[in-house]
């Protein structure tokens, strides 16, 4: 697994060791790759998080990049690869994609450094909000009630400049219900769909147990919406085919004027215990069969599996 955050990697090697699969974490803060090797024989799957920045590992993206390079350059199975890194790593990416694809989604500007931003946000009606275009985490997301209060937020010692220069800035979408649904896909499979309390929680919406040391006390933000039947699941298998990704969570909002709009694809999906703990088909189990399959198909994977 090819990452930079062990914090997430708990829940995955647990489901690994469950299936007996072999796994290894390959973790990119720092990090050396000698371009002239072969790489080892197995299955590679790409999970670094555009919000790696945010853990003291600025420049494990660009080391990603050239990883996920030499590995497919010599052939090796690489799950979620090169292409999927780069939507990852950019909002822009992910709702052009989407948008060509026929997927309805909010209306964004798109605004490279910072000069530029008051003027456009009054593109916009009020309210709206800013975010991240390399995010994650809901990094950089805020509500603005006012263009006034945006400016005083640009002008505060609180702005946050986004790692890679870009914000958008982008229409506020007002849910009829008080939560995002979450449609995880594993291996080209619809596995489940998950709402996540926005009353509660807000922007900031990580599934993972490693999220939950910082949420505050009370029922948790998650649940699994059970039965949910929708042809936009189908879509979204469509959509990670043709677009190379093959394990991802999809999230969309459903507003109070009738709208289905799909803001965002993270492509390193994590997965909730009590979640898990309750769905018919868990994903975790999904993931480790998929990959499973993957690595048996290797031709070292014999070799591999009595190490």
């Amino acid at each position: 697994m090819i990452h930079e955050n062990p914090d997430w990697y708990a829940p995955l090697g647990a489901a690994f060791d469950a299936a007996g699969l072999p796994h290894e974490q390959w973790l990119l803060g720092d990090g050396v790759i000698d371009l002239g090797a072969v790489p080892p024989d197995g299955v590679f799957w790409s999970r670094m998080s555009a919000s790696a920045h945010t853990r003291g590992h600025p420049d494990a993206k660009d080391l990603a990049r050239g990883m996920l390079c030499w590995l497919e350059s010599h052939g090796r199975r690489v799950v979620n690869g090169r292409r999927v890194l780069e939507l990852e790593m950019s909002k822009m990416d992910q709702l052009t994609a989407l948008r060509a694809a026929g997927f309805d989604v909010p209306r964004t500007l798109a605004v490279a450094g910072h000069a530029q931003l008051s003027p456009t946000a009054r593109k916009l009606p009020v309210p709206f909000i800013s975010k991240h275009n390399q995010g994650g985490k809901g990094l950089g997301v805020r509500l603005f009630e006012s263009h006034g209060e945006f400016d005083d937020y640009l002008s505060s010692p609180g702005y946050q400049a986004p790692a890679d220069g870009i914000t958008l800035l982008q229409e506020y979408l007002r849910a009829a219900e008080p939560f995002i649904t979450r449609v995880e896909v594993v291996g080209g499979e619809f596995i489940y769909a998950i709402t996540a309390d926005t009353a509660r929680g807000g922007f900031e919406l990580c599934p993972a147990d490693a999220c939950a040391i910082d949420q505050a006390p009370g029922p948790d933000l998650f649940a699994l919406r059970d039965g949910f039947d929708h042809p936009i699941t189908g879509r979204y298998t469509d959509f990670a085919r043709d677009q190379g990704i093959e394990i991802a969570g999809f999230e969309f909002i459903e507003t109070e004027d009738g709208r289905m709009v799909t803001y965002d694809v993270n492509t390193t999906t994590n997965y909730n215990a009590g979640i898990e703990a309750v769905a018919p088909r868990p994903a975790l189990r999904a993931v480790a069969g998929f990959i499973g399959g993957l690595l048996a198909s290797q031709p070292a994977s014999a070799a591999l599996a009595g190490q």
